[in-house]
């Protein structure tokens, strides 16, 4: 029998890797109601993990990630990067992770912003490390762009998504700077690391006698457009004018 998640040595639990995780952490000190601090969580409130974002309530509180709330603005970033997006009907490919939490709600939404846009969706599922590459594959010829939606094991496993991309031959956007740094086209979201310094202040707060109930919930407040050019170049992308001048863009040193 594995050992609990939770002994009585332990002092405040991190529970990195979003929603699942800080639920995990919560179910876990039901009981003991041991503080936990989580990390870039989709709509904390609506994941059940606390009452509001000023006063959490319970014992936990951290950051919220905005991270799938951001999915349809990324979208808009793939119409406003591809001028093959701009014909009526242009299709997209979305890669998600059917056993997230609240997927289907997350998709309806993301589903909207691509009818106001003239887009169509076209969606492909991976819930397991072993089924990315051929969620990815099985997109259709007639989707010019892909979406990675914002998803831990996307992030975890961004080599893999990366390179199932690029064997597609079309843009993508994601969701971490991070994924870009792997080789991935652009992002767009708050930064990771931050989210995650967060974590270890409000970590070391409780540890000084602060109380979860009372910490507010963070949210982002900046957030950061990633560009690799040389991943762009190399797929004879020109990057649009408008978002060379709000971007950070990346390029591989060449060795000597």
């Amino acid at each position: 029998m594995p050992p609990p998640l939770v002994t009585s040595a332990v002092n405040v639990i991190v529970a990195a890797g979003g929603t699942a995780a800080a639920l995990a952490a919560k179910a876990a000190t039901a009981t003991s109601q041991t503080p936990v601090v989580f990390t870039t969580v989709t709509d904390p409130i609506l994941s059940g993990l606390v009452g509001n974002f000023n006063a959490p309530g319970g014992n936990l509180t951290g950051t919220a990630g905005l991270t799938s709330e951001l999915d349809p603005t990324r979208l808009e970033l793939l119409k406003e990067f591809l001028p093959a997006l701009t014909a009526a009907g242009a299709k997209v490919g979305v890669l998600t992770n059917n056993s997230r939490a609240k997927i289907n709600d997350q998709f309806a939404d993301l589903q909207a912003a691509a009818n106001s846009l003239g887009l169509t969706l076209e969606r492909a599922s991976a819930i397991t490390p072993g089924t990315i590459d051929n969620a990815i594959n099985s997109f259709t010829a007639a989707v010019k762009a892909i979406l990675i939606t914002a998803d831990p094991m996307f992030n975890s496993q961004r080599k893999k998504v990366v390179k199932a991309v690029k064997a597609k031959a079309v843009p993508a956007i994601y969701q971490w700077r991070e994924q870009v740094v792997s080789g991935g086209l652009m992002s767009y979201g708050p930064t990771i690391t931050s989210a995650y310094q967060q974590a270890g202040t409000y970590a070391a707060q409780i540890l000084d006698g602060d109380t979860p109930s009372i910490m507010p919930v963070l949210r982002p407040e900046t957030y950061e457009l990633v560009i690799n050019v040389t991943t762009a170049h190399k797929m004879g992308f020109k990057i649009p004018i408008s978002m060379l001048t709000r971007a950070v863009l990346l390029q591989r040193k060449r060795k000597h």
